[in-house]
């Protein structure tokens, strides 16, 4: 038996604000397995280097030897290089958290240099504050700085994303290995190095590329290249969501001159299988969802007794040598939903794998990322919290599902409530009727403060059509529970889905601007529909009224599919005004115009009432069938009372307003004891059913139906008791 170190490694660039999770899960999974692995995020490693004196020395040197034309914006750039080299230091460090005090200095006239990205910006309301006004002065510092390099050292750079366009679409390998012969780049060249140096300080016998996105792929061949060309025993294994997507049908042979081994959907067991094999106490041919080249074909394995490890199995995520403290934050915007993405670090965490609902056709239900569902049992999740806490000072999380649970959701924040463990956390959720009201306010007081989700079309017949189990009423009164809570929301949007016509989208956006005017909705974005080659769309268009055009599989990726819609006609061109629509309605800019104004071309008139919402918040509620079964959760302070007589003064203590009331004494004895067997106060607490409320009530079961519905229950109610 050889021993085994491995590598895990995140090609560059996801984000710059904290570390994507794939490798920080399987570095948990493999250490609590007892074998000796390393991490690193080569994307924060590859900016710092650029965004530092050196780095940019030598980008100016470069274009101070180029021969060839350079456009304006660089030359007056150049012109301003001491101005960047001198400013580059104090911004990165103020964009880690270290400076605060910079802010002041940093929005001074001429302190920056101000290149394109700074023209035509709109100046600050006065509501943003000075370090909000410096982080998107820095941004735009270092947005400048990356188009630069982009418009003449390489094309393939941007901040969060590298060689996008060569990952997608790739239906040959033909266009990777194009790229992958063409003379390195300065960028390329660096990120090599700072790999190498990973290698040589750990040596490891295995190294784990994962590869969540298109941007990712470029760099994770490069590095495969190098390690080809330099170790060429040295074993590589790639995996992560793109691979799971496009990669499933891989059978092109010349991907393994670069790669070792290819591993699909959850990589815990594939991973773990595939050291046991390196340390030859397992035979190839039983290696989980994994691909090989033998004998110059392509071949997949996949032993059935290997099964995958349950959600309380695989350990904690750790960041253990990821430097959590040298990562920036990027502000383009000051909008507080959008920030969430690319401000501060956040410990990431699933409440379930997978999606409870799996049944929208726009999406890979039958992929095992989204097919296999099972919840994190919430004994473990508290622990696993408690960990991250301790290990990185830190206690934002945001949990990474594909929807989390209402189920799940109630039982992490009574956990956290009895344990009286204070975190901020935010993660997607489906629009569902469960998240009433009382369900968000107890979110809310366990720390959530945003949800992610998929709003989609805003149709009841599209909705219907993709099978997404909500209404746009059903989502409007989920969104106001929320905002009464105080938890921001961000939707995903879609435009062009299968039968879609121009009168529909318009009457989308005429809702989205109702939501948005009413601050359900902080925050959007519309996505083009795609079909994909693994949803109910793509696996069977026909049924859909789509026609797939292409591309022609050529052994490599699969995936985004092109296609024509029999029923529907959503023009290419609408999406620029849904777009610009959105930037403004974000900035609570144009509420009140007309949804035609965002359209270059003639478009109808929204068909939907401008009275649509306010209506619907004023007339209807979530449906309360279920609230006889629910129990009550208080969430308020202490209680005190006063007895005066027969009667008593009850002072409740809520996390917003208190409550002054005057019960007959029977009563507000009843009432106290029913706070306080409601209060979180241990783990596994019984909490008390509404149905039973009656049983204990001092008075008849009318008298008692009375209370429930007296203005002194409504104002108990409103004060912190929730019924979940």
């Amino acid at each position: 038996m050889t021993s085994q170190r491995v590598l895990l490694v995140i090609p560059p660039l996801t984000q710059l604000n904290t570390p994507y999770p794939s490798i920080t899960y399987l570095t948990g999974f493999l250490q609590s397995r007892g074998i000796q692995v390393d991490q690193a995020d080569l994307g924060i490693e590859m900016v710092l280097r650029l965004f530092s004196p050196e780095g940019l020395r030598s980008v100016f040197k470069q274009l101070h030897n180029n021969s060839d034309p350079l456009p304006k914006e660089a030359l007056r750039m150049m012109k301003a290089e001491h101005h960047y080299l001198e400013m580059i230091g104090p911004v990165v460090s103020f964009l880690q958290g270290h400076t605060p005090d910079l802010a002041a200095r940093l929005i001074q006239p001429g302190v920056l240099p101000q290149g394109p990205r700074f023209q035509g910006r709109r100046t600050f309301a006065r509501s943003v504050s000075i370090p909000d006004r410096a982080k998107q002065w820095g941004t735009f510092f270092l947005e400048d700085l990356a188009d630069l390099v982009q418009a003449t050292i390489t094309p393939h750079f941007a901040l969060s994303r590298y060689a996008e366009h060569i990952g997608r679409s790739a239906s040959s390998f033909d266009q990777i290995v194009g790229a992958l012969a063409d003379t390195r780049s300065l960028i390329d060249e660096w990120l090599l190095d700072l790999f190498w140096n990973h290698v040589q300080r750990t040596q490891p016998t295995l190294i784990g590329l994962s590869i969540p996105f298109p941007g990712n792929l470029y760099g994770a061949f490069l590095i495969a290249q190098s390690i080809k060309q330099h170790c060429p025993d040295l074993s590589v294994v790639i995996g992560g969501g793109y691979v799971n997507t496009e990669l499933r049908r891989v059978s092109d042979p010349r991907v393994f001159d670069y790669v070792d081994f290819i591993t699909l959907d959850n990589g815990e067991r594939p991973l773990l299988s595939l050291v046991e094999h390196l340390s030859g106490l397992r035979h190839r041919g039983t290696l989980c969802r994994t691909m090989y080249r033998e004998r110059d074909h392509v071949v997949y394995v996949d032993d059935p007794r290997l099964t995958d490890f349950s959600m309380d199995e695989i350990g904690c995520p750790t960041y253990r040598g990821l430097n959590l403290d040298r990562y920036l934050t990027i502000l383009d915007s000051t909008n507080p939903m959008h920030r969430l993405w690319s401000e501060g670090h956040w410990n990431k965490l699933t409440v379930a794998h997978g999606c409870y609902w799996k049944q929208c056709t726009f999406c890979d239900v039958g992929l095992n990322y989204i097919s296999r569902y099972e919840m994190t049992p919430t004994e473990r999740l508290i622990q696993q919290i408690k960990q991250l806490i301790t290990e990185t000072g830190c206690r934002g999380f945001h949990f990474v599902d594909e929807a989390a649970p209402p189920a799940a959701l109630k039982a992490l924040a009574l956990g956290l409530l009895e344990r009286q463990i204070a975190i901020r956390w935010w993660g997607n959720i489906r629009f569902e009727p469960a998240f009433s009201p009382d369900l968000c306010r107890l979110l809310a007081a366990s720390g959530c403060i945003a949800v992610t989700a998929g709003l989609e079309a805003a149709s009841d017949r599209l909705l219907d059509q993709m099978e997404k189990g909500i209404t746009v009423d059903q989502t409007a009164l989920v969104a106001a529970g929320f905002k009464e809570a105080g938890i921001l929301i961000h939707a995903y949007l879609m435009y062009g889905c299968p039968s879609e016509t121009v009168q529909e989208t318009i009457d989308s956006l005429e809702r989205i601007r109702q939501l948005i005017t009413a601050d359900l909705i902080q925050s959007a974005f519309w996505h083009r529909f795609t079909v994909t080659a693994h949803s109910p769309v793509g696996l069977n268009p026909s049924a859909h009224g789509v026609r797939v055009l292409g591309p022609t599989f050529q052994g490599f990726a699969e995936n985004d599919l092109e296609h024509t819609d029999r029923c529907g006609n959503t023009p290419s061109w609408i999406g620029e005004g849904l777009r610009r629509s959105l930037l403004n309605y974000l900035e609570r800019r144009g509420l009140d115009l007309d949804v035609r104004f965002w359209f270059d071309e003639d478009v109808p008139c929204s068909a939907v009432s401008s009275k649509w919402l306010s209506r619907l918040l004023k007339n209807q509620r979530l449906d309360e069938e279920t609230r006889m079964e629910r129990r009550l959760v208080w969430l308020g302070g202490s209680v005190t009372s006063d007895p005066l007589g027969k009667y008593s003064r009850l002072v409740l203590r809520g996390p917003q307003n208190d409550q002054i009331l005057r019960l007959p004494t029977p009563e507000a004895q009843w009432l106290t004891q029913l706070i306080t067997e409601a209060t979180p106060h241990r783990p596994a607490q019984i909490y008390p059913h509404i149905r039973d409320v009656e049983k204990g009530f001092p008075g008849t079961a009318s008298s008692c139906n009375r209370f429930l519905a007296s203005l002194a229950w409504k104002r108990i109610r409103s004060t912190g008791l929730v019924l979940v």
